[in-house]
């Protein structure tokens, strides 16, 4: 389940990136910012439901 965790940051933060960079190239002119974005707040709330789901279950125990 770690490894899983750390996955989902690693893309988060690259979708914050990508977003990042769409947004100075386009000079926030394009519809790319907000995809990167909505992928991002996607991801992040997929992860908060593993995380919870794994608490629930017991798959996690307090420490990751």
């Amino acid at each position: 389940m770690r490894i899983v965790v750390i996955v989902f940051l690693l893309m988060i933060l690259a979708s914050l990136g990508s977003a990042l960079l769409f947004l100075l190239r386009d000079k926030g002119q394009g519809e790319r910012t907000v995809k990167a974005l909505a992928i991002r707040v996607g991801l992040s709330i997929t992860l908060f439901l593993l995380l919870m789901g794994g608490f629930a279950s017991g798959w996690l125990n307090g420490r990751l």
